[in-house]
């Protein structure tokens, strides 16, 4: 079976690696977006994909969109027999929709029609869902808005969206290279999604990611599990700027914890039991895991140990930045 693929972050990456390992898959051709100045000095990097399509020796292309007429002769020329997409980042006109006789086929994060858009997995997690997949879809001409004919899915459960994002990409490649014999052989079902359940993940903003005192520790701390490297969880805590790597909601069966819980003001900090506690609007959130600016990630203990003065005071606050 002849494969255009077209991918971007590193959820695309398992996915074109299976189809490019595969027996039955030909892979021609990836199509990917432009390098980035994503390091210091501003040095262009490639995509995750790119690097792993090189590697495989697979030819690459790397339009800033997919408008350009040429683009479209030039998959028509390939003659691919489908277009693979995971996670591109670009909008594929009606012109590429229909060049491939099975069609484009998405391997998306969510378990559709909930969450079409750039960033399924992030929402999930910030609306309190409980589970989440991947969809196998048929593109058209709406965003995320084509049937699809398979889905899987996996407990959320406390996991941070790095992690959800590895695992639904392993989860996507088994998917994808189950699938695609059954399609080109006609025994799939196509289930056209329901529209009044749809629900828009929209990208998200850096601000969107801001933790405050002001919002309650279960809203902090979802945060926290949604955010990344482009929309890290942010805060000022005694006083030093940092992205939050690590956060739960804390544990109040500690005796020890829900008596200082119960006398910290929304802002205030404590160190209890070896525990860095952060009062919220509602509650208490306890800190496992920060990164300073401009200095590595460390743990809570690290940190304590360098603002310890001001944590003795008992004066010490956190803020929104």
């Amino acid at each position: 079976m002849r494969i255009v693929f077209m991918g971007t972050p590193t959820f695309a990456v398992p996915t074109l690696r299976s189809l490019a390992n595969a027996d039955n898959m030909d892979v021609v051709a990836v199509y990917t977006q432009p390098d980035s100045a994503r390091k210091r000095g501003k040095r262009l990097v490639p995509s995750p994909v790119k690097e792993l399509a090189l590697e495989k020796g697979i030819e690459v292309f790397t339009p800033k969109n997919l408008k350009d007429p040429a683009t479209a002769e030039q998959i028509r020329q390939m003659q691919p027999d489908a277009i693979i997409v995971a996670s591109y980042g670009n909008i594929l006109p009606k012109e590429i929709l229909d060049i491939p006789p099975l069609g484009c086929i998405n391997v998306h994060a969510s378990l559709l029609p909930r969450w079409r858009g750039a960033a399924p997995i992030e929402r999930a997690i910030l609306s309190g869902d409980q589970v989440t997949g991947v969809s196998i879809m048929k593109m058209g001409e709406g965003l995320d808005s084509g049937p699809y004919c398979m889905q899987e899915s996996m407990l959320i459960d406390k996991m941070y969206a790095r992690q959800i994002d590895d695992l639904l990409a392993d989860l996507g490649a088994r998917m994808i290279l189950n699938v695609m014999p059954r399609i080109a052989a006609g025994e799939v079902e196509w289930v056209e999604q329901v529209e009044e359940e749809s629900a828009y993940a929209k990208k998200i903003e850096k601000s969107e990611m801001h933790l405050s005192p002001q919002l309650s520790a279960l809203q902090n701390v979802r945060r926290v599990h949604a955010s990344t490297d482009h929309a890290p969880a942010r805060a000022s805590i005694c006083g030093r700027s940092l992205a939050v790597i690590y956060s739960e909601e804390a544990d109040l069966s500690d005796q020890l914890v829900a008596n200082a819980a119960e006398q910290m003001a929304p802002g205030q900090v404590a160190r209890v039991n070896k525990k860095l506690l952060l009062r919220a609007s509602d509650g208490v959130m306890e800190v496992t895991g920060v990164k300073p600016d401009g200095k590595k990630q460390m743990d809570a203990a690290g940190f304590c140990a360098g603002v310890h003065e001001v944590l003795k005071s008992g004066k010490a606050t956190w803020e929104a930045i």
